[in-house]
């Protein structure tokens, strides 16, 4: 007997969804904009972060391609011959690129793998 009193003085579930349900529609919808707002900062950071790598890779190749010019002009010089002082920098060239492409994922993969990671957690860490 006292069993059924206690049940009917206890709220179920769904009346105290009723009496709640604009409450946690609030609740809900600040979640999923905290979260978008979350998700736009994080990939625009990583967005500029990616942006900034691309930026550093054309003015590297601008720098090797200008670099190159150099040493072929001064090796045609001293070798008192286009074809060898070209051919030598081709040949250190092409060395270079097989070094980068040997290390490449010490060099360029694992670090900007570490940069996004950490640009992703950075968040978590001010918080």
């Amino acid at each position: 007997m006292q069993q059924a009193v206690y049940m009917e003085n206890t709220p179920d579930i769904w009346q105290f969804l009723e009496s709640n349900k604009k409450t946690i529609q609030e609740y809900v919808e600040l979640k999923i904009e905290i979260f978008s707002l979350k998700f736009i900062k994080k990939s625009s950071t990583i967005g500029g972060v990616l942006i900034w790598i691309l930026i550093l890779a054309f003015l590297g190749l601008l720098i090797l391609f200008f670099a190159g010019m150099t040493i072929s002009y001064w090796l045609s010089k001293v070798y008192d011959s286009n074809i060898i002082g070209f051919g030598i920098t081709t040949g250190i060239l092409v060395f270079i690129t097989l070094l980068l492409i040997l290390l490449r994922k010490q060099l360029f993969i694992n670090p900007i793998i570490r940069i996004i990671v950490r640009e992703q957690t950075r968040d978590n860490e001010e918080e």
